[in-house]
């Protein structure tokens, strides 16, 4: 990664440290790319206009429309499964043939979240050695840099090996904790896992539930993403905690089933504990996804459609039932059958990235894996009445009450962060298409290598210690 790290060195010392302007700066916490590292390290509010411009990288337009910011890393993990039928960008990703080293979504999965780290990297050294920020404010800004960094190490641990049930020893990415003239070698899976738990758990106990707004971390967040993490290592009561801390407990309180069909575009909304919000002077258009490929009712690309067979999974009465015959001519056997109003697109459209429902069912989850299926049961049926007044509880139990947990899943979370995929990939189950596909035949196996990527060409070319080898039997 030599001339890689380099380059992104470089791009984030002249977008970060350039010395200009550091009156309005401390004024206006805001993204910036005219200030120094002294001001930047020399108060709490420098390192949180930092954060601002970390933060606001979450959304940016990076390289093209199905590459830009967090939400193209989960738009193209959501067209790779069977709920969902994709006729625009990202279609090579619904076609899961998107994975060799030259090729945009490889190169774009492997850079981005690189580039984040770096970012997070220079706020942690940053807070670490500055001599004029208190010993309190460090601890939560640090705590925050953690969870950053680990939540885009757990994005590059999920998209470039098998998931970690399958052989923690496995090659993994390269691990940066500092900014590096130097590429290092492939780390392993046991290795990235155990810097993201470190850090998540290191940002638990440095946070508390203030925070700036919504699109930064806190003790909630930073538990949510721990939890997502705890599901993956299959480490049940961490997964139980985490999830439980992250929604508060309290279910009445942290549901809103009457603002589920509002468009899922206000980061205001009750239930959401982490987004990217927009406005019409820092919007990323119409790179904006879900919302801009999966809204037919206002401008955008008109890509996304939803299949059958998922549709018939939710009752008239649910409220995430938000689905439309797209045109009246339409039949039940063609691709284009169906579409959603779960997302509005508009230019100031928030993005999700966590709400309160996946931590419900990820405790219901965790709790079933433990031998608490009454408790899971209880916690599932909660769900589903708040969305469906008419909601009746199943007399399931067993593996069958478990796979009803896991279909919840994929009805409360569609179209959000791939849910499906990321299901199936850390169960190491396939993914089937089934119903009115426009490719049937792109499904993926259990355990398939088209659950990840190869590493970029660009990565081999530039890193000393990786070579051709890295790719061998991928």
């Amino acid at each position: 990664m030599k001339i890689f790290i380099k380059k992104l060195t470089v791009l984030l010392l002249s977008t970060t440290f350039l010395v200009g302007c550091e009156k309005s700066f401390l004024e206006d916490p805001v993204p910036t790319s005219s200030v120094s590292d002294v001001v930047i390290f020399g108060s709490r509010a420098g390192a949180e206009a930092l954060l601002s411009g970390i933060q606001r990288n979450f959304r940016r337009q990076f390289t093209r429309t199905d590459a830009g910011g967090v939400y193209s890393l989960y738009m193209a993990r959501t067209v790779k499964g069977n709920d969902f039928i994709q006729n625009s960008w990202y279609n090579f990703d619904y076609d899961n043939d998107n994975r060799e080293p030259n090729y945009t979504r490889t190169t774009f999965n492997w850079e981005y979240p690189y580039y984040m780290i770096n970012q997070a990297n220079t706020l942690i050294n940053g807070v670490e050695a500055s001599t004029a920020i208190s010993g309190s404010d460090k601890t939560e800004l640090i705590a925050q840099g953690k969870a950053l960094r680990a939540f885009f190490y757990f994005q590059l641990a999920m998209e470039f090996q098998h998931t970690y049930t399958y052989d923690p020893s496995l090659p993994a990415p390269p691990i940066y904790t500092d900014l590096s003239l130097e590429g290092k070698p492939m780390s392993t899976l046991q290795e990235m896992y155990d810097l993201i738990i470190s850090d998540l758990t290191d940002a638990v106990a440095g946070l508390d539930d203030s925070r700036l707004g919504k699109s930064y971390v806190n003790k909630q967040v930073a538990n949510g993403i721990l939890a997502r993490v705890y599901l993956v290592t299959e480490n049940w009561a961490g997964a139980e905690k985490a999830a439980h801390d992250a929604y508060g407990g309290d279910i009445a309180s942290a549901l809103d089933a009457g603002s589920y069909k509002d468009g899922f575009d206000k980061i205001s909304n009750i239930e959401w504990i982490w987004g990217m919000p927009q406005t019409t002077d820092q919007s990323n258009y119409y790179y904006c996804a879900p919302h801009a490929f999966t809204d037919h009712y206002n401008d955008g690309y008109f890509g996304t459609y939803v299949n059958k067979d998922f549709a018939d999974l939710f009752t008239d009465s649910d409220v995430r039932n938000t689905f439309d015959r797209t045109y009246a001519s339409a039949s039940p056997t063609d691709w284009f059958y169906l579409t959603t109003r779960k997302f509005t697109f508009a230019f100031d459209s928030d993005i999700v990235i966590m709400r309160t429902a996946e931590m419900i069912l990820i405790e219901a989850e965790a709790k079933f894996k433990q031998g608490m299926a009454g408790d899971a049961h209880e916690l599932l049926f909660a769900l589903q009445s708040n969305r469906d007044a008419n909601a009746v509880k199943s007399t399931n139990t067993g593996d069958d009450l478990y796979e009803e947990i896991l279909v919840e899943r994929r009805k409360e979370l569609y179209a959000e962060f791939g849910v499906e995929w990321f299901d199936a990939k850390r169960l190491r189950r396939g993914i089937p298409r089934t119903g009115n596909h426009r490719l049937p035949n792109s499904f993926l196996l259990p355990d398939d290598k088209k659950f990840f990527l190869k590493v970029p060409r660009k990565e081999i070319d530039a890193n000393v210690n990786i070579d051709d080898s890295v790719n061998a039997d991928r």
